[in-house]
């Protein structure tokens, strides 16, 4: 039970909003806008707002202020506000993101918004050019290779005696009634040897 504990902006506790704010940050340096609630949007431009201005300073404890705002592991994000956005936002004294009405999220009617840089920071990346694939070369057509193979020896004795000896062998098996079970006896009925037991 809260019992009298008011909760404060956003209607969050102190962790949990910290945490918020520091994903909200994270995801708009690494895509340059992103879409929220209003109150959070408005939230996080605050948070991002100081954190460029910590970025202006451009020296190690900038760095490390900026590691400890975003939460451990945000080193690349620090290096990124340094080296790449407070360098594009270093003429303006302020008001480095935006604000703008998006429109109503369907589920709960809620107000969405877009935050965005108020001048494009990141440069787009262009990928690779794709490679045209060229048409496969279409086999050629195999004429009669029959016709040019040599013809074969004629087959020694040994070699016609073989197949004969298997021919044998399989006939020999299709002929043999199998024995026992229901499907032998079964053969042996639509036969008309059932007078073998």
């Amino acid at each position: 039970m809260r019992h009298g504990r008011s909760r404060g902006r956003l209607g969050l506790v102190q962790e949990h909003r910290r945490a918020l704010l520091r994903n909200l940050a994270r995801n708009l340096i690494t895509n340059q806008q992103i879409v929220t609630t209003h109150s959070r949007a408005k939230e996080a431009s605050r948070f991002v707002d100081r954190l460029i201005t910590i970025a202006k300073g451009n020296s190690l404890h900038a760095r490390r202020h900026l590691i400890q705002k975003l939460g451990s592991g945000s080193e690349v994000y620090a290096k990124r506000l340094v080296e790449v956005i407070a360098p594009k936002l270093s003429s303006r004294n302020g008001g480095y993101t935006r604000v703008l009405h998006y429109k109503y999220r369907a589920g709960d009617g809620a107000s969405l918004s877009l935050l965005e840089f108020t001048v494009p920071v990141l440069e787009a990346v262009e990928g690779k050019p794709k490679k045209k694939k060229e048409p496969k070369p279409k086999p050629e057509k195999k004429v009669q290779e029959v016709e040019r193979r040599p013809k074969v020896k004629e087959e020694t004795p040994k070699a016609k005696q073989a197949p004969k000896e298997e021919l044998k062998k399989e006939e020999a098996k299709k002929e043999a009634p199998k024995k026992g079970g229901f499907l032998s006896s079964l053969r042996r009925f639509l036969k008309g040897d059932d007078n073998k037991k």
